[in-house]
């Protein structure tokens, strides 16, 4: 299992990074970040982010679906946002947020090494 800090490092070595947090999206509140720019601002794009989870698991509700989110990417001009709730007990009701590059990175990679992370993650 790995600690907060080191699931936050090893986000941050995905190939494109540009910053990641880990969000409660009940409050908006992260729990911790990395990375970001002045013209990245990880704490308000993480709140943002919140109603866009908010909204999608409204949503699940409302169709009365039997499935879990297993990430929600926003493609930008030049960036990927990908959102990962945390399906795991202890992680209810948190979510992985990365920012990436979108000429530095392999979606589909980076998709399956957050999901790695994930599954490593211990809060």
């Amino acid at each position: 299992m790995a600690a907060l800090d080191t699931a936050l490092k090893d986000a941050m070595s995905i190939e494109g990074a540009l910053g990641v947090a880990l969000v409660d999206y009940s409050s908006g509140m992260t729990l911790g970040i990395a990375g970001g720019s002045p013209e990245l601002d990880l704490g308000m794009a993480a709140a943002g982010n919140t109603d866009v989870v908010r909204a999608k698991m409204r949503t699940l509700e409302m169709l009365k679906l039997p499935d879990s989110i297993e990430d929600i990417l926003i493609t930008l001009d030049t960036q990927y946002h990908l959102i990962r709730p945390l399906n795991s007990r202890a992680g209810k009701g948190l979510f992985l947020y990365l920012a990436l590059s979108k000429s530095r990175a392999n979606l589909g990679l980076a998709r399956h090494q957050l999901r790695l992370i994930e599954s490593a993650i211990e809060i």
